[in-house]
């Protein structure tokens, strides 16, 4: 059992790297509040363990578990349907009854996935939809949001909340294209959206692009999206994308705005409810497989596609993040392994609840690595200094391109895990959990730990 193992590998910690204390040092975080785990793949004694057992809030990192937890329970090939139903047949282009788009989690349903799926309406010759759109959501339990709940920033996607029927991450895509020869900031709206009015208050600024981001003020008035603040001239053109809008009125306004460009046209009304159990199938939409899903979720932390994830792990329906949780709980006790200090809420580490601790996570890669889906996860994981959240780290240092890590970042939390090799070619899991006021400055402390161990 792996479990046993572990439960050995961990009786004599060892100290941490000097470079690594000096960073500590030098930025001022408690070595309390790091916990530090470097093992070999292949098992033995760590070579660092530092705190090893503390539940620590691991940030994003928490993700590693749910992908791998998807990729194991589900399957690498596994696959989301989202389906467009009705209880008539169309007759001569014109349907009278109504349309049901059913969803099963999909967290891929984008913008041009969503068009293909209308298209397919199309090219079976409807173009008249008399009856109402019926949005059904029925595969995941309804379970209250409040996207400002985390940051007080209810419009960024990333605080979106997971859906049945999540379409386009539930956002918009706007373009600012800063127009130094009128000294304005222009404003194109990428994402079809009925409806949808701008009002650009938007002053062009002198200063350095920096986080451009941060100077944006969007507001949401109804079907009036406001945007003021400062577009700085040095940033040419950005994308902003924002989730303005309830599910409801984000799908209408997208289907509304498609269908017209596609030719179609529609009299009834958006709503929610179920499909009957007599309705037949118009179109189906099948998603990218788990393999390829993941890679995206890790390699950029997307946190609503891993929160989509995490519910689908649910084998009942509808699916609720208590069944989610069940489920994970039972597939690690099925491995052997003991996580006492686990907890998650969401399975994407947005969250200031989750909790795991560096031994507890040691357990789970190294599972990982003796796994059938192990290429599947560490392929998915950003690479040092190439791709990913990871494009701009490292890139200078002998980390580069040798170590596949995921990353985690939340105001008080610095996380990163993964697996790196050392000079002699041997691999390594590596896993460093700072949570600290200070842990912002902890950049120095996580590198001088990866450039250490890449240098052995």
């Amino acid at each position: 059992m792996l479990l046993a193992s572990f439960a050995g590998s961990i009786a004599q910690p060892a100290e941490l790297p000097a470079a690594v204390t000096q960073a500590l040092n030098e930025s001022g975080i408690a070595a309390r509040s790091l916990a530090v785990v470097v093992q070999s793949v292949d098992g033995g004694a760590p070579l660092v363990s530092h705190n090893a057992r503390q539940p620590m809030n691991p940030a994003s990192v928490m993700k590693l578990v749910t992908t791998y937890a998807g990729l194991e329970l589900l399957g690498p090939a596994f696959t989301w349907r989202t389906e467009v139903l009705s209880d008539r047949t169309p007759n001569s282009g014109r349907l009278d009854g109504h349309v049901y788009l059913r969803g099963s989690g999909d967290p891929r349903l984008g913008l041009e996935q969503f068009w293909l799926l209308l298209r397919q309406l199309r090219a079976r010759g409807l173009s008249e939809i008399g009856g109402d759109l019926v949005l059904d959501r029925s595969a995941f339990a309804p379970a209250s949001h409040n996207p400002g709940d985390f940051d007080n920033e209810p419009l960024r996607p990333y605080n979106a909340g997971p859906d049945a029927l999540l379409v386009n991450l539930k956002s918009v895509r706007l373009s600012l294209l800063a127009d130094a020869a009128n000294k304005a900031v222009k404003v194109i709206v990428d994402t079809p959206a009925d409806g949808l009015r701008i009002e650009n208050r938007l002053s062009l600024g002198r200063e350095a692009c920096g986080d451009w981001r941060e100077q944006i003020r969007p507001q949401v008035s109804g079907s009036t999206l406001e945007l003021n603040g400062v577009f700085p001239a040095a940033c040419g053109e950005k994308a902003l994308h924002l989730a303005p809008w309830p599910a409801n009125e984000q799908v209408e306004s997208l289907f509304r705005a498609l269908w017209r460009e596609l030719g179609g046209s529609f009299a009834g009304r958006v709503r929610e409810g179920r499909t009957p159990a007599t309705a037949h199938t118009l179109a189906v939409h099948e998603s990218p497989p788990l393999g390829e899903v993941i890679r995206e979720i890790n390699k950029f932390s997307n946190n609503v596609m891993a929160r989509q994830v995490f519910l689908t792990l649910d084998a009942d329906r509808p699916a609720t993040a208590d069944g989610a949780r069940r489920r994970i709980s039972a597939w690690l006790h099925g491995k052997g392994l003991q996580a006492p200090d686990l907890a998650i809420e969401n399975g994407s580490g947005l969250s200031r609840s989750e909790r795991i601790s560096a031994d507890s996570l040691t357990q789970i890669l190294r599972a990982a690595w003796q796994s059938a889906v192990m290429p599947e996860l560490i392929s998915s994981l950003p690479l040092a200094g190439v791709d990913g959240t990871l494009r701009k780290r490292l890139n200078d240092s002998s980390t580069s391109g040798r170590a596949h890590l995921k990353t985690g970042y939340l105001e008080g939390v610095r996380a990163i895990a993964g697996y790196a090799l050392d000079s002699r070619q041997r691999r390594w899991i590596v896993v460093c959990l700072i949570n600290d006021p200070k842990a912002r400055l902890g950049k120095p402390v996580i590198d001088a730990l990866l450039s250490w161990l890449s240098r052995r």
